[in-house]
């Protein structure tokens, strides 16, 4: 029986693999740390490990000097995961044996190629072409399927959300699906509803706190035929979508001038203290806690850009990132920002909307155009609604209102950093 040792602090990365590996009888043991990840290497001589170059401090380093320093596990193959490396350090891990490094998000086809050709095990993934991606912001959970609906990427949907749910610590969670381009028919009826009990199940959102965004008879007659699904409401716009989610704008000022929406708190986090430590799911009866220390040396040596004309607000997300070594890019317009984003590469990108030249809405429809793929947390004074399902609309991962906290900031980015699939 082959045997794959698996060494990563992500529940999502882990007890995937760990359900795919059982299914093709594959035994799989998982450490979350360096030292764990040592012990059971030396004890199970495994085939294969898959390992995430972004654990704890520099100990992923100790753990491949152990290994190439012991004739019993010198020859093991290794799989890194990272968010992004540089040649130069990609070269320095073949000396270790690392076959190969997947960028996270993980391609899940190459990813298992690649297992296919190191295990000599066909694994049978799902061929649909699919999009899934999940976000919260203000209790609110966003998921968004587009191109089909991949079985795989819908498992991967319910640790994703298991995730999100405790590290927002959501007490009462309301669920949007965004399904607008896909148009299904009774072949695809298994799938959609195993999109929506997932979404159900992973978030433990009443029914009638879920909305589906869609275009199409099959989908509303689906949602409408089924007991199951009672209280979910099909809706034709993302403005219908969040009504009952967010509150009315109230009125204006003594001068008769509207504010917005009061408490405008879409997509701001909803954490709790900055000395709080963040809890992910694990499958074992107890939750090992990691400190907002560790979560940030895992996310060491990113690249950020802050585009705003604010200084203040350019400094804020410099010392925000400083801890961790982040290399942050800052840029005073849209324009300037603009003449790098095709050749630079950012981990993740901050936007103002608005710039006196050049503003956010400006460089988000550019971005599009140009199919430049930057993630980018839209930071704004802006907090009319139509603002916010505009931004949504042209592709930002989340959209943040001034005036901000720094760990609000970074727990934001965590969200979107993190992310493996």
């Amino acid at each position: 029986m082959k045997e794959v040792l698996v060494i990563d602090e992500s529940p999502l990365f882990h007890e995937y693999l760990r359900e795919k590996f059982i299914q093709h009888k594959i035994e799989v043991d998982v450490a979350t740390n360096v030292l764990e990840g040592i012990s059971k290497m030396r004890a199970m001589i495994p085939h294969i490990i898959i390992m995430d170059y972004h654990l704890a401090c520099q100990e992923n380093m100790q753990l491949l000097m152990k290994k190439r320093e012991s004739p019993a596990t010198a020859g093991i193959p290794v799989i890194m995961t990272a968010l992004r490396l540089d040649h130069k350090r990609i070269i320095e891990l073949v000396s270790f044996n690392v076959k190969k490094v997947f960028t996270k998000p993980v391609k899940i086809d190459l990813f298992f190629a690649t297992l296919t050709d190191m295990l000599g095990i066909d694994f049978a993934l799902d061929d649909t072409p699919g999009i899934v991606d999940v976000h919260v912001n203000d209790n609110i959970i966003f998921i968004e399927a587009a191109q089909g609906l991949n079985r795989d990427k819908l498992d991967l949907l319910r640790f994703k959300i298991i995730e999100l749910v405790e590290l927002y610590d959501i007490k009462i969670p309301k669920v949007v699906i965004m399904i607008s381009d896909l148009h299904l028919n009774f072949a695809d009826g298994p799938n959609l509803e195993k999109l929506l009990d997932t979404a159900l199940q992973a978030s433990r959102a009443r029914t009638s706190d879920v909305r589906v965004l869609t275009l199409d008879d099959f989908t509303r007659k689906f949602i409408a035929g089924q007991k199951q699904y009672a209280g979910i409401r099909a809706v034709d716009n993302l403005q219908a979508a969040m009504n009952g989610f967010l509150p009315d704008q109230e009125a204006g000022s003594a001068g008769g001038e509207s504010q917005g929406i009061p408490g405008d708190n879409l997509l701001r986090t909803n954490l709790h203290a900055a000395q709080q430590a963040v809890q992910f799911r694990f499958s074992s009866e107890h939750n090992p806690r990691f400190t907002l220390d560790e979560i940030k040396e895992s996310l060491e040596g990113i690249r950020i850009a802050v585009v705003d004309d604010d200084v203040i607000i350019q400094e804020m997300i410099k010392n925000t990132f400083q801890c961790i070594n982040a290399s942050v890019s800052a840029y005073d317009d849209g324009d300037e920002f603009l003449q790098t984003a095709e050749t630079e590469v950012f981990s993740l990108v901050f936007l103002d909307l608005m710039m006196p030249k050049v503003g956010g809405f400006s460089v988000l429809r550019t971005l599009q155009v140009n199919r430049i793929a930057q993630p980018v947390i839209v930071l704004s004074s802006v907090c009319r609604r139509e603002s916010v399902m505009r931004a949504f609309r042209m592709g930002v991962k989340s959209y943040l209102i001034k005036p901000l906290k720094p760990d609000d900031i970074f727990r934001k980015s965590l969200e979107i950093l993190k992310v493996n699939f």
